[in-house]
């Protein structure tokens, strides 16, 4: 598993304590969707903003913890204890490739399992 993909993995885990009150909720509020389940609410930046100032606000854990929770299925983010909600998330994974970035090549997407999720998504709408 690449650092990405583990960095990414830990930051669900760490939303899905904040959802369950055993990691204090500072920075997520959380709201329940019918048929997608729990969801996240991702925060918006101010408008006019700096571009440097957008930007690290985006790549904050505020932003990226919320979109990386609202990739889950519902399956994975209705586990009621953390060992469930690991294997099931170690499953889901899973499905999508993991490739690293290599110095000197081009890449499809980001590896980030956001892009993998929405490319899944537009493939099954074709």
């Amino acid at each position: 598993m690449s650092l990405q993909r583990r960095r990414e993995r830990y930051s669900i885990i760490h939303m899905w304590k904040m959802r369950n009150g055993t990691e204090p909720t500072d920075v997520a509020r959380f709201y329940a969707q019918g048929r997608l389940g729990i969801r996240a609410e991702v925060p918006t930046s101010a408008t006019g903003a700096q571009t440097s100032a957008s930007t690290k606000f985006y790549e904050s854990f505020a932003v990226n913890g919320a979109r990386l929770w609202n990739c889950l299925p519902k399956t994975v983010n209705m586990a009621e204890d953390l060992d469930s909600f690991k294997v099931l998330l170690g499953q889901w994974m899973d499905q999508f490739p993991d490739n690293p970035p290599v110095r000197g090549y081009q890449r499809t997407n980001s590896n980030s399992i956001i892009d993998w999720v929405k490319e899944s998504t537009v493939q099954r709408g074709k």
